[in-house]
Order: structure tokens, then sequence, then C-alpha cells
């Protein structure tokens, strides 16, 4: 099985944002006619449109002919992605598991999953839901956990200024949220070790 994941991709227009990108930064007092800053409008807008570009992909899952229901889990799956309020990146991991039913899922399309949800402004709770939710639809396991552990520089480099701050969410979904021992596991195992 094999379904194609295809992101939403609205109509992006770069001259439009590297000409809006360098309204702003001349607003901001920056003199673009620098050597240093004459390319920077361009830049900045490419560089916010590879942050919002999400790829799809092929979501390779198998039957799971050995019956296999003890938990998957791959931790440490880069995260980044850009606060919706600041549109200042976000940056982390997630640690995604399920808990396998009748499939069983190519492992790099739960970093697939992870990289697809993160390209596109948002709040890092929305990010968490988003990926939990989409795995529970597309391959129906008996249990889906995600954390996602991130530091936001919109509060690690501004206001606040708290560097070294981080933020965890989790969802959890299925067997891993009803039962507390397959909850008490993916929530250990999900756990980063000092």
């Amino acid at each position: 099985m094999r379904p194609r994941i295809v992101a939403e991709r609205p109509v992006v227009d770069l001259e439009a944002a590297e000409a809006a990108a360098a309204d702003l930064l001349a607003a901001l007092g920056l003199d673009l006619t620098q050597e240093s800053l004459v390319d920077t409008p361009r830049r900045m807008a490419r560089a916010l449109h590879e942050l919002m570009a999400p790829e799809g992909f092929e979501l390779t899952s198998f039957a799971n002919e050995e019956g296999y229901d003890e938990l998957v889990l791959v931790r440490d799956i880069p995260v980044r992605s850009l606060c919706e309020h600041h549109m200042l990146p976000l940056v982390g991991v997630a640690h995604v598991g399920y808990l396998p039913d009748r499939r069983i899922l190519g492992l790099s399309k739960l970093a697939r999953m992870v990289d697809l949800h993160s390209r596109r402004p948002q709040t890092q709770e929305r990010l968490t839901t988003a990926v939990a939710d989409h795995l529970r639809r597309e391959l129906a396991p008996a249990g889906v956990g995600v954390v996602v552990e991130a530091e936001h520089t919109c509060m690690t480099l501004r206001g606040a200024r708290a560097p070294g701050a981080r933020t965890l969410t989790s969802a959890v979904l299925g067997r891993l949220r009803d039962d507390p021992s397959s909850r008490a596991e993916f929530l250990s195992l999900a756990r980063r070790l000092p």
C-alpha cells in the first residue's frame, strides 16, 4: 500500500514576496544599497518559501503478516517550523510511535510525516496533533503517540529572552491513550535521557 501524501501548496509569488521583504527591511531602517544587503530580500523570500514548502511522499506500509503488536518508536526526528505569531523558527525534535494493527509503516515515513506537517507557520500544539491525527487516519494503528520538544526563538531570542527553554507537547491516541501501561511505556521511551 502506497498512498501518495500530497501537501496543499498555495500559489506563491516569489517576486511579490521579494518586494515585500525589501519594503519590510527598508521600513526597519536597513540600507538595502549596501553590498552585503542587496540580495537579502531575495534570499529572505526564498528562505521563508523553503521553510513553508512541504514535499509530498508515498506513505509506504506493509501487511503486518507476523502480527507484531508492540510499540514502534522513532526518536529525535528533526523539527523545523515557524511560529505563526512571530514568523520566527521553532526548532527541536519529535518522537513518534505507534502500535501496529493490520499494517506496519516504512520507518522513514514517520520522519517524512513530521517534515510534511512542520513546513507551515503554526503552533507546536497544532503540529503535534496534526502528525498524530494524520497517522491515525492513514495507517489505522491500534495507537499513536507523538511528543514534540522544541525551542521557540520567539521566546528565546526576544520577548522573555529565555535561552534554552524548551516546550514539550504530546498527543496520544487509541490504546496509547486509553491503556495506562501502553501510555506509560510510550512516554517513558519517548523521554529524552540526560
